[in-house]
């Protein structure tokens, strides 16, 4: 017999699934050793069907990581059928292909066992600290390299630790500790999750969740299609050039969008690199369906539904579609990036509704060695850019937009590794100049309290080619890195530095949006106060001149430099010509 959901059922039963994996993620978060985890949320949580669809996912976590887990737990019941599956199995893989698109990322997939037969499924995946080989870095020369590949398997089963396992992977990885606390943190992230969807099939009377699951995914996917066909139709394409490692990049989009369906083509982009930069299709398609639903429904649950009307393609052997094993580690630089240019293609038919280019990139710092005292070392600080500009609102600074992970705090880094950051600030004119202003990158000064050589590999971007601005709105300021003594960093490059070396890097803002002549001069003023602008790019970029000794807009000196060009004080066009 089938079951169906009135309207305010189904709502309070969606919003209890909510609730459920949010305490999935939040178990693990509270849980995990890894501060890239518990303070960054370098994660995802979600709740799958029997066909392994995902049904909703966990507010915390990222699109790198919820998008790609939520094809890829397809791979686990293809190896392990469900109904093979017994109470207390647990399965684990990081196939950097089929999954999150780097090794480093490991997923967790759980059965739900509720009155003696499977009905679902729970997984999460994380960003462990290590997992071996050479590690977040662009040098290796294939995936061999870059850390160890657990092929799909049982972490547990039964309810038994695989031991066999076990001691492969401790074998491999340079801090096992803290590796399996992250891994059992994940496991009980999982648990709780069974526990409380058991709860709430008991509460509501209902046998499983394919009923349930099967209204809320069907219901997105209406609701997606008719937020695509209110979109204009057409063929839209954008390109943008990139840093690569040693030559500049070029990525391509070309969107499609047709009655309910919208394919995103990215033919035309760069073949693929020798270089760790390389984007598997599925870490390209995460990127893209977030990007489209951002701007075509951000309100619409994102779920197996939301993913149905898009289509994602990239040549084999591209930049976003390599052939294995191609060096993967460092995917995110140029995934973040793909997803801005999709965006920057539907700022054609809907220019309101996007965002001028961001940072994009997330600012991972990775120091590895060892402590005075013999100890290894390897730790992620994770940082962001500013976030490009929107129409009607500044860009959010130190946001790492696409990703959604959060900054490290400065004190979680100091207490758990042997950092000290000496500063970490707001980037002065680092953001592009608009009517509406990106957001500001920010500085880091950091040391490492070793007297050894220490390892910094970098995966950054945009430091040839810094955001670009929107409508008329500048671009941002470009990533500088450079040592205390002088020496500038390749900043996809791995460095080996001397102890008494510190690192300094200056991350980029993003992008403005709109002719910065009509930004009112009292938010430039604001913002000369603030120290997000300078009093000299105030009068560049701006046209506003700031009386330093007042503090104040010298009115009359601004209505004359904004004549001059063709502007007046508010915005409005003058007699010299068109704003």
């Amino acid at each position: 017999m089938s079951v169906t959901f009135d309207p305010i059922t189904l709502e309070v039963l969606w919003s209890r699934l909510i609730g459920v994996v949010e305490e999935q993620a939040r178990t693990l978060m509270r849980t995990a050793l890894s501060g890239i985890i518990s303070d960054a949320g370098d994660l995802s949580a979600g709740v799958f069907d029997l066909g392994a669809n995902m049904i909703a996912q966990a507010v915390t976590g990222t699109p790198g990581h919820i998008n790609t887990m939520a094809r890829g737990a397809r791979r686990f019941v293809e190896q392990f059928p469900v109904e093979t599956l017994a109470p207390g199995d647990v399965l684990i893989g990081n196939h950097p292909y089929e999954i999150s698109g780097h090794l480093n990322d490991i997923t967790l997939v759980t059965p739900i066992f509720h009155r003696d037969r499977v009905v679902g499924l729970f997984a999460n995946c994380c960003h462990v600290a290590d997992i071996g080989g050479r590690g977040l870095g662009t040098e290796a020369f294939d995936v061999y390299e870059e850390g160890l590949y657990i092929p799909y398997t049982k972490l547990y089963d039964r309810g038994r630790s695989n031991e066999e396992l076990v001691r492969i992977i401790r074998g491999n990885v340079r801090r096992p500790d803290l590796l399996f606390g992250d891994l059992h943190a994940m496991v009980v992230a999982n648990d709780t999750g069974v526990k409380r969807l058991a709860a709430l099939l008991d509460e509501f009377a209902l046998p499983d969740i394919e009923a349930l699951g099967r209204a809320i995914i069907e219901r997105t996917e209406a609701a997606m299609r008719q937020a695509i066909r209110e979109a204009p139709a057409g063929v839209y394409e954008h390109e943008m050039t990139v840093d690569g490692y040693d030559q500049p990049l070029t990525v391509r989009c070309r969107l499609t969008v047709r009655d309910d369906e919208v394919e995103a083509d990215f033919a035309g982009s760069s073949p693929q690199s020798r270089w760790g930069i390389n984007v598997p299709l599925g870490y390209i398609t995460a990127y893209t369906t977030y990007a489209l639903k951002t701007v075509l429904a951000p309100d619409i649950p994102n779920n197996e539904g939301s993913f149905r009307p898009i289509r994602v393609v990239a040549p084999v052997g591209s930049i976003f579609n390599p052939k294995y094993p191609a060096p993967v580690a460092a995917r995110a630089m140029i995934g973040h990036l793909g997803a801005m240019c999709v965006i920057g293609a539907l700022a054609q038919p809907m220019p309101e509704r996007v965002l001028a280019e961001g940072a994009t990139s997330l600012f991972s710092l990775t120091f590895r060695g060892e402590t005075r005292d013999g100890q290894l070392f390897n730790v992620n600080f994770m940082n962001a850019g500013g976030m490009g500009a929107r129409a009607e609102r500044d860009g959010l600074p130190a946001t790492a937009f696409p990703s959604g992970i959060r900054g490290t705090p400065v004190e979680i880094m100091e207490t758990t590794a042997p950092l000290f950051i000496r500063r970490k600030e707001l980037r002065t004119d680092s953001a592009g100049a608009g009517r509406a202003r990106g957001g500001l990158g920010q500085v880091i000064h950091a040391a490492v309290e070793t007297d050894k050589r220490w390892h910094f590999p970098c995966r950054f971007n945009r430091a040839k080619f810094p955001p670009r601005g929107l409508l008329g709105g500048g671009a941002a300021a470009p990533l500088v890195m450079r040592t205390t003594t002088g020496r500038e960093l390749h900043s996809m490059g791995y460095h080996i530095l001397e102890p008494d070396e510190e690192v300094i890097v200056e991350m980029p803002g993003g992008g403005g949006y709109g002719d910065p002549f009509e930004r009112d001069p009292e938010r430039v003023l604001r913002d000369v106060r603030d120290g997000r602008v300078s009093v000299e790019r105030a009068r560049s970029d701006y046209g506003v001149v700031i009386d330093t000794e007042r503090r104040v807009v010298d009115a009359a000196a601004t209505e004359e430099l904004r004549r001059r060009h063709g502007r007046a004080v508010h915005g409005q066009p003058t007699g010299g010509g068109t704003a």
